[in-house]
């Protein structure tokens, strides 16, 4: 096999699954844009999605910010050098990190030191299998942290919050999946996508989820059992009213891929893989004489543009929205409410979990007073001037950092935070009390925030690696909305409440 052939083909493999969404998982948000009511925080969402898309194609750049952890499942003819592939994707995956198409995710758990170049022990995550067939397919999954941190599995039988007892038994599987879609809420980036495996063992259950994954979003399930389930789960799951980004609304859930396996008596999982609206992979089949990519996957049907959807999105009437520019005095803060849209401009400061857990016992290195945190961890690069620029830079998911929040926007003076997902009790209290407010921006939408960012005016901590450095961000007409406010409301909090007592009506069906 040539080697570089084999290289180039897998850096075009890991750039096309980063940055450009496959045409059955276009077809499915726009799907979803045509059921939301016009006008709600939902179809803004929607439609900052899809301008999203548009510009991680036409700038062949992430589409969101978190690149995930690479998984790579190959299947080989007999015969074929596995360790050949095994180097040549490691060198792909070391390239497209220095290209900015990755970002740098791999993090010695012992020590925290980021590697820089996305291999480490373990990483990237390859798996093999040989068979008959006379060419190679490798598929690839990038899934972000905040997608799999709502990762579930349920061993059976157990009672489930608002769904009482599952057994193992079909019904019992039902409710599983349910309660997987209502406790994902708005942090998974809703509305998403699921994979689910019944049996195997724990690890082998996982397994088997994630790896329908890779199914096609639109095909039918060959088990008329599970073909019936996966239809069910979609349609009630868009029952409950979470929505994009946990907003509310009637788009919560796209897909349902469901696969099953034999188990060991005593043993009964199901195991559910969330993905999130970013639903990047992809495969190629290669020549293993040439390692020329012959064909790719997922091109059946219409590809969306989201064209004709950019430029009504563009016509949007911004009346409602609030100015801020930091610093934000606390008059302002507690000006706002649950539902506002503010639209801000000027500097911010980005912080993940690494600066958090710095700050409890540290100074912070710049003046926070009346500023403006981001959860994010940016894709960045430099350019032909030693400049840092910023590639891709969408929110993280903010309830890591729940610890922590309060006690550093009342030790530093932080009036705003801007994340995905939510925040819980401990901090919307301190908004309270401190008179400082939530901001959730669109997850996934790095390419349309890093388009808000106009300069890097500085980074301090770098030795925490680049997604977890305080970058000094210069930003102009950066929009979000307002999901937790000063006076004790949280829309998260309203959300997961209205949308369990929708989940508990299914709780009596029998399937």
């Amino acid at each position: 096999m040539n080697i570089q052939t084999l290289e180039k083909s897998l850096y075009d493999l890991i750039t096309e699954t980063s940055t450009n969404l496959p045409k059955d998982v276009r077809r499915a948000i726009k799907k979803a844009k045509e059921a939301e009511n016009s006008g709600t925080r939902a179809a803004m969402s929607l439609d900052t999605i899809s301008n999203n898309i548009i510009m991680a194609e036409d700038n062949v750049s992430p589409i969101c910010q978190d690149t995930g952890l690479p998984t790579f499942k190959i299947y080989t003819p007999v015969g074929v050098n596995q360790l050949e592939i095994k180097a040549a994707i490691k060198k792909a995956i070391v390239d497209t990190s220095a290209d900015a198409k990755l970002r740098p995710n791999a993090v010695d758990s012992l020590t925290g030191a980021n590697s820089g170049n996305n291999l480490g022990d373990g990483l990237p995550v390859m798996k093999f299998e040989q068979w008959e067939k006379d060419y190679i397919t490798i598929k690839l999954i990038l899934k972000g942290g905040g997608c799999e941190n709502k990762n579930i599995q349920y061993s059976l039988p157990c009672e489930i919050e608002g769904l009482g007892r599952a057994g193992r038994d079909l019904d019992g599987i039902r409710k599983c999946i349910l309660h997987s879609v209502y406790q994902a809420q708005g942090q998974g980036c809703s509305a998403g996508f699921i994979g689910v495996g019944i049996g195997g063992d724990r690890s082998s259950g996982y397994d088997l989820a994630k790896e329908q994954l890779f199914r096609h979003v639109e095909d039918t399930n060959p088990n008329a059992d599970l073909a019936k389930l996966e239809d069910y789960v979609v349609k009630t799951a868009n029952t409950f009213g979470i929505g994009t980004m946990g907003f509310g609304g009637e788009a919560t859930l796209l897909g349902c891929k469901i696969g099953v396996m034999h188990r060991i008596p005593a043993s009964f999982y199901v195991s559910v893989a969330y993905n999130c609206w970013a639903y990047r992979r992809m495969a190629v089949d290669i020549n293993p004489q040439t390692g020329e990519i012959i064909n790719w996957h997922y091109q059946e049907g219409e590809k969306i543009t989201f064209k004709e959807d950019e430029v009504a999105a563009t016509t949007e009437d911004t009346t409602n929205v609030v100015e801020l520019t930091a610093p934000i005095s606390e008059e302002q803060i507690r000006s706002l409410k649950v539902g506002d849209v503010v639209s801000i401009t000027g500097r911010m400061y980005t912080g993940r979990d690494a600066i958090h857990h710095h700050l409890m016992s540290h100074d912070a290195p710049v003046d926070l007073n009346g500023q403006v945190i981001y959860h994010c961890g940016p894709v960045m690069a430099k350019d032909g001037e030693g400049n840092w620029t910023v590639k891709a830079a969408g929110p993280t998911t903010s309830i890591r950092e729940e610890p922590y929040q309060g006690d550093i926007m009342k030790k530093f003076g932080i009036r705003a935070v801007i994340g995905k997902g939510g925040m819980g009790p401990k901090t919307l209290a301190a908004l309270e009390e401190h008179g400082g407010v939530y901001l959730n921006a669109i997850g996934g939408a790095a390419q349309y925030y890093a388009d808000c960012i106009k300069g890097v005016d500085g980074v301090d901590l770098m030795e925490f690696g680049i997604p977890e450095a305080m970058w000094h961000l210069n930003v102009e007409k950066f929009t979000a909305v307002v999901t937790m406010d000063s006076h004790g409301n949280s829309l998260h909090a309203d959300v997961d409440k209205s949308s369990l007592e929708k989940l508990a009506l299914h709780a009596e069906r029998v399937f």
